[in-house]
């Protein structure tokens, strides 16, 4: 049973026959207005959510935990999304503030992978995410443990899948032996 269940999933289709091109070469060197270009493809080709992606993080003791999630925003502060304090996510994130994003778009087949430090952005700006949410009533945010977090780049990776299975695959982040801000590689 389990090779018969084996061979169903390696039979699978994967992505279509159209794939784009991508040329790291000619890739910007600000790794988010490389996402926002690819975002901006992902919504032209119609992929539902484009903005979705894995949260992944861990807890006092490096156990792993993923979950969906939408991403709010990416400016200076960071690549933000929200979540309750008191949520699992909340808590592994005040335990171990490292976490890691994964946004894929099998139609064009693409992903895109974050990794950082978190942070707490302020009160007010938690407020204001809560009040712009889908179907805010308008009142105060009376549940004072939501919280937007921004996550501040040490890598980011992008993948474009290839027929030939050479995928490509453009790093941004310090090289191994440096610490420090993202930079292409």
């Amino acid at each position: 049973m389990s090779e018969s269940f084996r061979q169903f999933l390696r039979a699978l289709p994967d992505f279509p026959a159209e794939l784009p091109e991508f040329d790291p070469e000619t890739a910007p060197k600000d790794p988010a207005e490389l996402f926002r270009q690819w975002l901006n493809e992902a919504l032209a080709a119609g992929v539902p959510q484009p903005n979705a992606c894995s949260l992944a993080t861990a807890d006092a003791l490096g156990r792993p935990s993923s979950r969906m999630l939408i991403l709010k925003d990416i400016d200076d502060d960071g690549w933000h999304f929200a979540t309750s304090r008191e949520s699992r996510k909340g808590q592994e994130l005040t335990a171990n503030p490292h976490a890691a994003l994964n946004f894929f778009w099998q139609p064009l087949g693409r992903q895109v992978r974050v990794v950082g430090d978190v942070v707490e952005l302020s009160a007010e700006a938690s407020a204001a995410d809560w009040q712009g949410r889908p179907g805010a009533d308008g009142s105060n945010n009376e549940n004072t443990a939501w919280q937007l977090y921004a996550l501040r780049p040490r890598e980011l990776e992008f993948w474009q899948a290839r027929h030939d299975r050479r995928h490509i695959r453009h790093r941004y982040g310090p090289r191994p032996d440096e610490a420090g801000e993202a930079q292409p590689s």
